[in-house]
């Protein structure tokens, strides 16, 4: 099976080149061998290639910058996905697109489903809701799979942010009245493999941790992990504060736990917490 992945030296992309599988020809590009902006080069490369399956990693995820470089954002996770719908539709390959739980306005209690309304809040939300329409009305086939706060050994994150901290300060403010579910990239990356082999239908798929917590929550979560593998002294104090003491140029959802029940007929949900140690001792 030959897949190709775009977004290639992104934190997710470098979790799918880490897994090999015997069955996959994995072709990894980066925005350097594929601008999936370019409409003409997307359709010419996958023809070129003419990949059983594509990988769509390929994003902006800025959520603030996106606020001021709106065009950017709808170029990368608007137009790019489109791209490569028509592109995919082209040739009869399967298409799946990663999105996020920013799709969502944060005012439910319960956990969203793929049919719950979307309404995001910020521009980056917008963009990549504009992704995932433009891809369902050019190629229905196309699985799209929301995720949300990813971390990874790669990249830049909110874990390795905490890591980072947790060896510079002994106190830190961090928002807790922001509720989600952490999710590991590379359970992503498992999951994506998993969907391709059992050959999941098209529609949205939401995959995530399996519990919800606050980034405050998180970050103690972190702490604990980092001091008890030694990765940090001392366990720096985590203040809670609300989103208000914390302003920030795009608005969040204040509520975007997702329920993963769809996909578990596929694939069981990211084990956050076994991961973020699991990343601790791959950076340590």
């Amino acid at each position: 099976m030959k897949v190709l992945l775009t977004g290639a030296k992104g934190q997710l992309g470098k979790c799918f080149t880490d897994i090999r599988k015997e069955n996959v020809l994995l072709i990894p590009l980066d925005s350097k061998s594929l601008d999936i902006c370019d409409r003409e080069k997307v359709i010419s490369l996958v023809e070129q290639y003419k990949p059983d399956v594509i990988i769509n990693c390929a994003a902006y995820t800025s959520v603030d910058r996106a606020e001021v470089e709106s065009q950017q954002a709808v170029n990368v996770n608007s137009f790019g996905p489109a791209n490569l719908a028509i592109a995919a539709k082209n040739i009869g390959s399967k298409l799946i697109h990663i999105s996020t739980d920013y799709v969502f306005d944060g005012y439910k209690s319960e956990p969203y489903v793929e049919t719950d309304l979307v309404n995001p809040r910020s521009v980056y939300g917008k963009t990549k809701l504009a992704g995932e329409l433009l891809i369902q009305s050019i190629f229905p086939e196309s699985v799209i799979l929301r995720t949300s706060w990813v971390f990874s050994e790669h990249g830049n994150n909110f874990l390795k942010t905490m890591l980072r901290i947790g060896r510079d300060k002994n106190e830190i403010n961090v928002v807790s009245d922001q509720l989600g579910c952490p999710t590991y990239a590379g359970d992503i990356a498992n999951a994506v493999y998993n969907m391709i082999d059992c050959d999941a239908s098209g529609g949205i798929y939401h995959f995530c941790g399996g519990e919800k917590i606050s980034w405050a929550g998180f970050s103690e979560y972190i702490f604990q992990c980092a001091f008890q593998m030694g990765y940090i002294q001392i366990k720096p104090k985590v203040n809670f504060i609300t989103t208000s003491e914390f302003p920030t140029l795009a608005a969040r959802p204040s509520f975007s736990v997702m329920s993963t029940s769809k996909i578990s007929h596929f694939t069981p949900p990211s084990d956050w917490k076994k991961a973020v140690m699991k990343v601790i001792s791959l950076i340590n």
